[in-house]
């Protein structure tokens, strides 16, 4: 049977994609460029039995994303530019209390309002490092309307297994237009839901792990009761001072990402095992890279594209495998060097990085990319 194919917007997309991941609670804020996805969810969610809630604040929508998890509905937010900012209060929450969501960060210029509402890719530091303290951090990076939808699935999947909120990040330019997209069947792609205790409630502790590192986690109003809070906790979820137990735990929860690093990250390599030259490229800015490799290719010039579908973790083990076999390293981005930091950080300067950093709120396009291939300026 024929698939059944939409025409879709990339912020529709990732509706579709939270729709079939199980999403049922949606909380957010409305601001451009994310917008469609409250506007669509508002429409959608009651139908499947699902809730939506416009709060009076970007910090409000953070907290009862967060809420709706706890209650036991897979829950979704999506917010841009300063909208971010204001989450990452509550996002360093939900880290710490090992709070499952997923946060959709559709990147506009910036810092404060910027440039509303030109596209950007200035978020990507702050994905990591955004909220304070040490926490694990996945961020996702579609760049075409079909990974919007696909990456939203995979976001809540990731969320769900390792009970951690799980940032989508994509862009104006993909969040607002249209290509046509193949509407997965149930059951095509997978669907993963969190684990939930199985012991009498009073046996219960909610930050226990198991041997994964993630522990299961019960839905409110379950029967079973127990103690969430910011401080560092014990395992029953009521604070504790002690900093060892503390420091025992934040590097728990950083390793439940680390280990399972093969199953988190994906990237694409285009054109890579003959390449001299390597562009780094994700989110709109790779769609641009693509056909600058394509362009070059058609000159006789060795070049391929490496795009991480995962931005963090960072792709160390895939890129590092470049390190001294390629001659140059180029990194367009829409921001101003955010990304090509890691990368040099990966290549140790085998060889040195080269960067296309733009935020006139215009994307890179592809002759840009190919003049910088060709050595030009």
């Amino acid at each position: 049977m024929a698939k059944q194919v939409k025409f879709l917007q990339g912020n529709e997309a990732v509706c579709e994609g939270a729709l079939y991941a199980g999403c049922r609670f949606y909380a957010g804020y409305p601001i451009t460029p994310s917008t469609e996805v409250a506007e669509i969810l508002a429409a959608k969610l009651p139908k499947v039995g699902g809730r939506f809630i416009q709060m009076e604040d970007e910090l409000a929508a953070m907290a009862a994303t967060l809420g709706g998890s706890i209650a036991g509905k897979k829950s979704l937010t999506a917010t841009s530019g300063p909208g971010m900012s204001l989450k990452m209060e509550n996002l360093g929450y939900g880290y710490l209390t090992e709070i499952p969501c997923v946060i959709v960060n559709v990147m506009r210029g910036g810092p404060s309002t910027g440039l509303p509402t030109g596209p950007g890719q200035s978020d990507v530091m702050q994905a990591r490092w955004g909220t304070h303290g040490d926490h694990p951090c996945i961020a996702l990076t579609p760049s075409t309307v079909q990974e919007q939808l696909n990456e939203t699935v995979r976001a809540f999947n990731l969320a769900e297994k390792f009970r951690m909120p799980v940032l989508l990040l994509t862009d104006e330019i993909i969040g607002h237009m249209r290509e046509a997209v193949e509407i997965p069947e149930p059951g095509e792609l997978e669907v993963i839901d969190r684990k939930r205790p199985t012991c009498d409630p009073k046996d219960y502790l909610p930050y226990k792990p198991e041997a994964d590192g993630v522990a299961p986690m019960a839905d409110f109003g379950s029967g079973y009761r127990y103690h969430i809070t910011g401080l560092n906790h014990l395992p029953d979820g009521f604070p504790s001072n002690d900093g060892k137990l503390a420091q025992a735990d934040e590097i728990r929860q950083q390793k439940k990402v680390d280990d399972h690093y093969d199953e988190i990250v994906h990237v694409e390599e285009l054109l890579c095992d003959d390449a001299e030259i390597l562009i780094f490229a994700f989110g709109s800015t790779a769609r641009s890279a693509k056909e600058a490799v394509q362009l070059a290719r058609a000159e006789g010039i060795k070049v391929g594209l490496f795009r991480p579908l995962t931005i963090w973790p960072f792709p160390d083990k895939h890129l590092a495998k470049y390190r001294g076999k390629v001659k140059r390293v180029i990194v367009p981005e829409m921001n101003l060097g955010q990304t090509a930091l890691e990368v040099e950080r990966v290549m140790r300067g085998m060889p040195e990085v080269e960067g296309i950093f733009q935020i006139d709120s215009e994307p890179i396009n592809p002759i840009t990319i190919l003049n910088k291939i060709k050595g030009g300026k």
